[in-house]
Parts: C-alpha cells; sequence; structure tokens
C-alpha cells in the first residue's frame, strides 16, 4: 500500500527518501556517530541506501552537519539527519542548511507531530521562518525554493517509549508525518529494559508496532542491535532498516584486534621466559 500511495503521489518523487522508499526493496541503512566528514565521506561509498548523521547522541553541530551534507554529494547514498529535540528552531536551522529529511527523536504523540510538521512547513500551512538566502536555496538562487520546499522535506517521527507506542496510529496517521522509526534503546528503557534494547519483549513491541501500520500510509523504519535482528526486521517487512554503526564497527573491530594480538604477544613472552 505504500508503495502504491507514492506512486500516486508526484510530490512524493520530490524527496530522495520518499523517493527511495518506491523501490520494490527495504532500504538499508548505516548509523553514523564518529561526527567525522572522512567516515561519512567513505561510507556514503560503501552502497547503504541511506545515512543516519546523529545528532542527538555525537557532538554534531549545525556547521558539521553541512561539512556530512557536502562529503555525502554525489554519492547515491541518502543523507538523514537526526536533530537534537522536536524543537521549531533546530528544524528550521536545519532545514536552512540544506537538509531534506529530518529524524525527531521522542515523538509521543500527536500533537507533538502535528508541531513538527507545521516547523517543516512555510505558513501559511506551517510557522518555519522564511529567509531569502541560506544554503538549501543555493543561498537565494533558487526561484522555486519557496514555492517546492514543503514537497523535498521528509519528516521520520521516532516511537521510543511506551506513550507513543500507545499513540502509534495517530502519530502515523498525520498529514506531513513520513515515517516513523522505533528506538529500541529508549524503549527498552521506557519497557523497564534499560541497557537491553535486544530484549524479547523490546522486539516483540517493536514487531508489534510493524503490525499495527499495515495499512496506514507512513513508512516503518527501526535500528537493529544486531546483525541477527537487522535480518528478523527486514524478513518482518520494515520499509528502512539500520544494519550497522560506524562507531561500533570501529571500536568492536579495535577491540577484536587488540585481544587477538594482546593474547598472541602474551603468550610469546612466556615462550620467551619459559625458554
Amino acid at each position: 500500500m505504500l508503495r502504491e500511495l507514492i506512486t500516486m503521489n508526484a510530490d512524493a518523487t520530490q524527496n530522495p527518501f520518499r523517493r527511495a522508499l518506491g523501490r520494490d526493496r527495504p532500504l538499508l541503512g548505516i548509523w553514523s556517530m564518529l561526527n567525522s566528514s572522512t567516515v561519512v565521506e567513505g561510507l556514503a561509498q560503501s552502497h547503504f541506501d541511506w545515512l543516519l548523521i546523529d545528532g542527538e547522541h555525537s557532538p554534531v553541530t549545525l556547521s558539521d552537519a553541512i561539512s556530512h551534507l557536502r562529503a555525502m554529494q554525489g554519492s547515491s547514498t541518502i543523507p538523514v539527519i537526526r536533530i537534537a529535540w522536536n524543537d521549531p528552531v533546530l528544524i528550521k536551522q536545519t532545514l536552512d542548511a540544506g537538509a531534506q529529511t529530518l529524524m525527531l527523536p521522542f515523538v509521543q504523540t500527536k500533537a507533538e507531530a502535528e508541531r513538527a510538521v507545521a516547523a517543516m512547513r512555510y505558513p501559511p500551512d506551517g510557522i518555519r521562518g522564511l529567509a531569502a538566502i541560506h544554503r538549501a536555496s543555493r543561498y537565494g538562487r533558487d526561484g522555486t525554493y519557496f514555492a517546492e520546499a514543503q514537497h523535498t522535506v521528509a519528516l521520520i517521527a521516532q516511537i521510543e517509549t511506551v506513550t507513543a507506542l500507545e499513540n502509534l496510529e495517530e502519530i502515523a496517521a498525520v498529514d506531513g508525518v513520513d515515517a516513523v522509526f522505533f528506538g529500541p534503546g529508549d524503549l527498552a528503557a521506557s519497557l523497564g529494559l534499560r541497557g537491553q534494547p535486544a530484549a524479547e519483549p523490546v522486539v516483540a513491541a517493536i514487531m508489534n508496532g510493524r503490525e499495527r501500520l499495515r495499512d496506514l500510509p507512513a513508512a516503518a523504519g527501526v535500528l537493529a542491535s544486531t546483525p541477527e535482528l537487522a535480518e528478523r526486521y527486514i524478513e518482518a517487512g520494515f520499509d528502512f532498516v539500520a544494519v550497522a554503526n560506524d562507531a561500533a564497527i570501529l571500536f568492536r573491530g579495535a577491540d577484536t584486534i587488540a585481544d587477538r594480538f594482546r593474547s598472541l604477544a602474551r603468550s610469546h613472552v612466556a615462550d620467551a621466559r619459559n625458554g
């Protein structure tokens, strides 16, 4: 149903994330927390469908986000920026900086989703402040920007609490919410399972949420904390799945290498002493 609605809606093709959601496959993404434009540039060439620049739990400033967007120019990977909060000022600044697809954390009610949509849109449809010159309008050179901006941006609302789950259908049905995204870390904490995003009750709640969205136009996404969970979520029919995290790849890989060669080095020293 989602793909049929996107195909029928000409406006959907103006945002790269919505356009990609119309393809016949789930979109596979990678989470970027390292706040390095070099890393982002390299990851954008790894053929993930989308890349999340994390401005909530990483020290990503607006200037950093612009650098990351520039690093991704020319690649087929779609940038998604998660801002620190569902705040109209942050939304305005990030859209002016050239971001087209935003992920907003901790959206818990229909009213909060509606306020987010309003912040994404210019008057009279919303409250986004209008500036004549900014990066998104090619510094004022794009004469069609103000007329087309509402169709070129996309909003992903994060579902991260029991309250949000209770209000899931209402949030997803808000006009202007293109997708909802289940955040297992905060959801686990809300369920009394802090630090256990892969716990079965958390997974079950997310799976149930996905089923409840089947007949709604909003897409459903999720962050997978393990490769095994990523496979389960893909098989469950999620429209987009974050399957990896750049910080986890680096640090877990480094730990594995350090452990391997530390053991070898200690074994060598022990053999030398015994010999």
